[in-house]
């Protein structure tokens, strides 16, 4: 009984154990972009998104003010608590805290434990305890108050801080409409445009066949970088530019190879019987094709329109290309990149809260439609 086959329990555990390996490898960047999407920016520098429970070791600065120095001993002396500055209120409300190191430099703030004498490069010596109490002396006057930096611990800090400036950044309402305005038509004309051609390249007999349908494949495998400025220019020449209808006809360039050959593998797969029947019925190539071909193909047809939504909501290169750059036409994954990020896209919590914003109009249409995808794609792979 234990060689039957469908019975082999060591082979299904195994199984088991890999997809869930491998779920784990995928979903923990997801964990870590939406834990991260709740921190500030220090914090995320600091440590990794596994330690967001925990409090971190975070760099300040103290500027000492030389209004309060009193002489003693032939020495001027200043005494206070680094976390009194005013500046430092909103890490420190209660003017409290445990300094894990300090230095006088800053590219070292941790340079040196707390309760150490250190020489100052002005004069003098400095000391910082780990309440945050610090003397300065010195034995000639103080004019200026030396720059203090120290390391200290902060509690898990989780705030919506990142959401707001997301959502409500200016023209993101604008943003978000105008990715609308391109994902829906470039994701509808391709498979317009493809549903016609895998019909005809599945089910019509004509010279060079066999020719388009190797082009096709061909097509797969060439980059789409190689195109963008050839098609602009022929975009400009012809007077549609950088414009909707640009992007709508590039986006439908783009994804027509993917659409034609997924297409096509699966008309070829559907039921000769019920063509040919329908032919001796005397239907036409167009009536075979809307009324017998389309309802079937419907699993096809979801699984390539949710490859194109998804590509068409989350590009950034085309829409860079192919779009004018002024706020009005801008998308929501331009709009991130340029306006929220910058030119060096350094914070990671905007970034992270940004991914998880753009991503829930794809995620909807996903699980929407996700029971087509398998069947779509492994349609016309068995006979």
């Amino acid at each position: 009984m234990d060689n039957i086959a469908g019975q082999n329990q060591g082979g299904r555990v195994l199984v088991n154990i890999t997809v869930l390996i491998l779920v784990l490898l995928w979903l923990l960047p997801t964990i870590g972009l939406f834990v991260s999407s709740f921190r500030d920016r220090d914090q995320i520098s600091n440590s990794g998104w596994w330690q967001a429970p925990f409090a971190v070791d975070l760099n300040f600065r103290s500027r000492v003010a030389a209004d309060n120095v009193r002489e003693e001993g032939g020495l001027f002396i200043i005494e206070g608590n680094v976390f009194a500055d005013p500046s430092l209120a909103s890490d420190f409300p209660e003017g409290e805290g445990v300094v894990s190191a300090f230095g006088t430099r800053a590219v070292d703030p941790g340079e040196f434990a707390p309760g150490e004498v250190v020489e100052l490069r002005t004069g003098g010596t400095v000391t910082v305890n780990a309440d945050g109490r610090f003397r300065v002396e010195s034995a000639e006057e103080i004019s200026r108050g030396p720059t203090l930096y120290f390391e200290a611990r902060t509690p898990p800090s989780f705030t919506f801080a990142n959401y707001n400036t997301v959502l409500f950044a200016d023209g993101m309402d604008r943003a978000f409409i105008n990715t609308l305005t391109v994902t829906i038509p470039a994701t509808i004309i391709p498979i317009l445009i493809a549903a016609f051609a895998a019909y005809a390249l599945a089910w019509m007999d004509f010279p060079g066949r066999g020719l388009l349908i190797a082009a096709v494949v061909g097509l797969l495998v060439v980059p789409l970088q190689l195109a963008l400025v050839p098609l602009l220019r022929l975009h400009t020449d012809i007077g549609i530019g950088q414009s909707f209808l640009g992007i709508w006809l590039a986006h439908t360039g783009f994804g027509l190879p993917l659409a034609v050959y997924l297409l096509r593998n699966y008309m070829v797969g559907l039921p000769r019987d019920i063509i040919e029947g329908a032919k001796v019925d005397g239907a036409t190539d167009f009536q075979i094709f809307v009324r017998i071909i389309l309802p079937l193909s419907f699993p096809a047809l979801a699984s390539f329109a949710i490859f194109q939504f998804l590509w068409t909501w989350n590009d950034l290169l085309v829409a860079k290309v192919f779009l004018p750059s002024g706020a009005d036409s801008q998308v929501m994954t331009v709009k991130i990149a340029d306006d929220l990020l910058g030119s060096r896209g350094g914070d990671w919590g905007i970034l992270a809260t940004a991914a998880f914003v753009s991503i829930a109009v794809p995620l909807l249409v996903f699980f929407t439609m996700q029971r087509y995808l398998v069947r779509g794609l492994l349609a016309g792979s068995v006979k």
